[in-house]
This record gives structure tokens, sequence and C-alpha cells, in this order.
């Protein structure tokens, strides 16, 4: 069972880039949890059950973040953690893999690519760029982007960061060419 101090939702809405109104705003949806390191200032080999406290947060991070941008309107995701400083890296990649990434998929209801993922160590307060990219081709350019995500007051040095990151677009004026939302296959994950 996870232990969680605080959730923390950041709403990024993009109107203009660069002095160009876009013809539909971009939003971005972060949904972070502070939670208990059980692990933390130890070496333990077995980490299933942090695999497991990932599927727990992949469902309630992003079922937040969806309700937010509206399920149907969901294009991007992403993930990531920030490790408190007795913790390792491996504590914050054992809750953002698999179980982490097969949650969103299923709360989302779609999503063959690969969730893109970002992990960290560091104090309260730390800054990680959480990647995201099409949900269900990840060789979508135009998706190609991350959001920058932060809480003032954690990770404290026993506790882990966990971020579901979700978008409802790509990034603004996304003009590189390559592969198109409206081309997409959606056979492999890829394309």
């Amino acid at each position: 069972m996870v232990e969680i101090r605080k959730t923390v939702t950041i709403i990024e809405e993009i109107t203009s880039e660069n002095g160009v109104e876009l013809p539909k705003p971009v939003r971005k949806v972060a949904v972070m949890a502070v939670v208990k390191n059980p692990f933390a200032g130890r070496y333990v080999e077995d980490l299933s059950p942090l695999v497991d406290i990932g599927a727990e947060l992949g469902t309630l991070l992003t079922a937040k973040a969806a309700a937010i941008l509206g399920l149907e309107n969901v294009e991007s995701f992403g993930k990531g953690a920030i490790v408190g400083d007795n913790g390792e890296i491996e504590h914050g990649a054992s809750m953002n893999h698999v179980k982490f990434g097969d949650a969103m998929r299923v709360v989302l209801g779609q999503g063959k690519a690969v969730v893109p993922s970002t992990v960290t160590r560091g104090g309260m307060g730390t800054t990680l760029n959480v990647p995201v990219t099409h949900i269900n081709a990840t060789t979508v350019r135009s998706h190609f982007d991350a959001m920058e995500v932060r809480v003032y007051d954690a990770p404290r040095a026993d506790e882990i960061v966990v971020a579901a990151v979700l978008a409802d677009g790509g990034r603004p004026l996304a003009r590189l060419g390559g592969l198109k939302k409206e081309d997409i296959k959606g056979l492999d994950g890829l394309r």
C-alpha cells in the first residue's frame, strides 16, 4: 500500500508562441504524488513492492490528469520520478516502469507507444523535465516535448515524487516535418 503525503497538480495552457496565436490552446497536465520510500537508506534486492506501488500510482495520477483534460482529448503522455537523497535511482525507476505505463494505458483506454520516462535524484524543489510523446505513435515528431515539474517541499530524503504527464496536443507551431498525427497507422506504437 502506498503512503502518499500529498498530490500536486500543474496545469499549463499555451495560447500563443513567439507572438503567434494558436488556433487551439495546448494544455499539459502533470499530477504528482509525494510518497514515502519504504527502502530509503538501505539496499533491498527485491524491488517488486515499488513496482506494485507504481501500478497503483499510474492509475491514480493518470485518472486525475485525464479528468482535467478530458479522456477523449489526450494525445501525449509521459512519466517521471524524483528520488530523495536516501533513495536509489532504481527506486524511482521501479515505480515508473512497466506496471505504471500499463496502468496509464488502461485508464486512457489506448496507448500503443512506450510511455517515455525519466528519473533523477535530488532534494526538495528539484526540477524534473518529464518527456512526452504521442500515445499511439512515438515517432510523431510534433509531439516530442516535455513538461517541467517540481514540488517545493519534496522529495524529503525518504520520499519519492512520482509524476504522470498528459497533453492534448503537440508542441506549439510544430513544423519540422515527419509523421503527422493524422497519418498514424497505430500498429506498432512507432508509426
